[in-house]
């Protein structure tokens, strides 16, 4: 087995559990691609087995802390078991879940969906990638399924040295989907939609939001950066009169459009924009338009802390022209996405652009991703999704 031996001082957060190492932090030591290596501190004491990355800044991420565990077969087969396991225990109204979230879930650079009778799995580090076909039998033996398609497109693969791939591993299906989410459906193709081809992780937001639009009788609903219009069905759900969809994706206004015929709604309740969302805020601005109720789940802004300066400038300009036109009385459903943006700062963004825009709220309530998609105590990163309700005065 070969050993990695840390710099003074740098084996603080494997102490405190965190499955982490940088490049920075290593002394020497070095493995091949997605190799298990010892990691030990400075002074020689052990602190865990690590798949190791030669080319990522994170260039090594735990497995396990206890020197006495086996990375084997064994091994992931048990560690997929009780993230599969921990599912049953959450409250989760879809028959479309997240069942492995990476660190969270002790698979450092995994994550599976479940989209009723198929998986569909992103292997995004070093170590998931060398132990792909034995997670592959135990993901399938863990939850009894006979399909998984890969869906490796996503930037952090380049990050880690390894090219894009995708298409079925297992078995065969269609790629056109449609899962049911709490009263409604939708449709979603997991070849070509983005993430695992949905984002599950809003299915509880998309909850609140209905209920939000049912008890507060919004009329006129703004939903920015639809996708495929999960947020639209649910205002229009919830009883909302007319919902104003704005994307840049002619093929995600499409499908949202079939979205809304898909649960029986009536398409004179909606209007698609193919439009720039800036762009089209600053135009309803221009046109004293108002909305009772707002939605702001823009695509990630900043991947890392070293993007957060730019992006937070990029979602203070969007919060700061929807406060401009969210009538008194209303709500603005905001979230950042991005990794590199934390809670508390995008509390600060979002109080910022109000003052800018010179009004005030309450923030009602705070959201984060559904429970499927956890945050555990030693992986605060796993906190991504960060949402506010903000109502106007």
């Amino acid at each position: 087995m070969k050993t990695i031996r840390l710099k003074p001082g740098k084996e603080r957060s494997l102490l405190r559990r965190h499955p982490w190492i940088f490049e920075s932090a290593i002394a020497r030591g070095a493995a091949d691609a997605g190799e298990t290596v010892r990691v030990e501190s400075h002074e020689g004491q052990f602190l865990g087995w690590a798949a190791f990355s030669p080319v990522s800044k994170i260039r090594a991420r735990v497995w396990s802390f206890d020197e006495s565990q086996r990375i084997d077969a064994t091994f992931f087969r048990q560690t997929c078991a009780k993230a599969v396991n921990a599912r049953q225990r959450f409250d989760i109204q879809s028959d479309a879940l997240r069942l492995v979230h990476g660190e969270s879930d002790g698979l450092p650079g995994l994550i599976v969906d479940r989209y009723g009778e198929t998986l569909v799995a992103q292997f995004l580090s070093a170590g998931v990638e060398r132990w792909k076909e034995v997670l592959i039998d135990a993901l399938l033996q863990a939850t009894g399924l006979s399909m998984l398609y890969e869906r490796s497109d996503a930037s952090g693969r380049e990050r880690e040295g390894l090219p894009m791939a995708s298409g079925w591993l297992r078995g065969a299906g269609p790629v056109d989907l449609v899962l049911r989410e709490h009263e409604w459906q939708l449709a979603l193709n997991i070849a070509t939609g983005h993430k695992t081809g949905f984002y599950l992780d809003q299915r509880d937001s998309r909850k609140k939001f209905s209920a939000y639009t049912r008890r507060l009788k919004f009329e006129r609903v703004l939903n920015c950066y639809c996708y495929t219009g999960g947020f639209t069905v649910a205002a229009l759900t919830g009883g909302g009169a007319h919902v104003t969809s704005i994307d840049s994706s002619a093929p995600a206004l499409q499908q949202a459009a079939a979205n809304v015929a898909l649960n029986g709604l009536q398409a004179s309740r909606t209007t698609f924009m193919d439009a720039d969302v800036n762009a089209s805020l600053r135009q309803f601005g221009e046109q004293a338009m108002t909305f009772d109720a707002i939605v702001l789940d823009p695509p990630k802004f900043a991947p890392t802390v070293a993007h957060a300066e730019r992006a937070a400038r990029a979602y203070k300009d969007i919060n700061r022209l929807a406060f401009k036109i969210l009538a008194p009385g209303g709500a603005l459903f905001t979230y950042s996405c991005s990794g590199g943006i934390s809670a508390d700062l995008f509390h600060k963004i979002v109080a910022s652009a109000a003052i800018d825009a010179k009004v005030d709220g309450y923030i009602v309530e705070r959201l984060g991703g559904a429970p499927d998609h956890p945050m555990t105590i030693n992986f605060p990163e796993g906190e991504y999704l960060k949402g506010l309700v903000v109502m106007r005065k």
